[in-house]
């Protein structure tokens, strides 16, 4: 018996991803894609968010500018496109033009990072309620993708997001905090913060984003000593 073809549209999409469900192609060049719901799931804690302090430092410096939604073909275009150490991707045209339709509609959102005005990193992902589903970053220059991880983190929790799904767990990840959890566990955390009431914010007020970014630094070992303790006077 043949099996019947089901056409992937932007709303099979976003049914699969509140089921815990994303798809994936096996290269560029291939036709076909393959949902995936992996046993181990990787996720990146919002209030666990590990931001070394060189990197927070290049974040504020203003070496980079960032924006968020304002070249989201360009962002996947370039996540797709071939680079050193990477020259085969899962993204292939029907991703691009189904995640560029999610855009549209306004659950798929993009992170850009620009160098002398070259863009030079980025990422992009799925938004429903209060989570972020990661799918692909790039980057052409040192830090360029880590500089957009940190702006998606610090305007994750300044919107009041709950849940940073990562898909899967990579040492670049997990330099910044990303775990792994079981299957059952992702999907009673997606159960919870799926419906959550969410508004997107795309661009931020300046001085708040930069608090936001300035709040994933833990306070040093010296500052933590000299803070004034319960019995302390105020």
């Amino acid at each position: 018996m043949s099996r019947r073809h089901v056409e992937i549209t932007p709303d099979l999409m976003l049914r699969a991803y509140r089921a815990g469900l994303f798809p994936m192609a096996e290269a560029r060049g291939s036709a076909r894609l393959y949902w995936l719901d992996p046993e181990m799931r990787g996720v990146l804690p919002l209030d666990g968010f590990h931001l070394p302090r060189r990197l927070a430092r290049t974040v504020l410096s203003g070496e980079f500018s960032v924006t968020c939604d304002s070249d989201f073909p360009a962002t996947i275009a370039m996540c797709a496109a071939p680079a050193p150490g990477r020259e085969e991707t899962w993204i292939n045209t029907e991703i691009e033009g189904l995640f560029t339709a999610l855009h549209a509609m306004g659950h798929a959102h993009s992170i850009e990072v620009r160098q002398g005005g070259a863009l030079v990193g980025g990422l992009y992902g799925v938004t429903l309620g209060g989570v972020f589903f990661g799918e692909s970053m790039f980057s052409r220059v040192r830090d360029a993708s880590k500089v957009a991880l940190v702006h998606l983190v610090a305007r994750l929790r300044l919107m009041g997001f709950s849940l940073l799904d990562t898909q899967f767990i990579t040492g670049h990840l997990a330099q910044f905090g990303t775990v792994e959890i079981p299957r059952a566990a992702y999907k009673t955390r997606l159960a919870d913060a799926v419906d959550q009431p969410v508004v997107w914010d795309a661009a931020p007020e300046p001085d708040v984003l930069s608090q936001a970014i300035r709040a994933l630094r833990p306070p040093s070992p010296e500052a933590a000593s000299s803070a004034p303790g319960p019995s302390d006077s105020p």
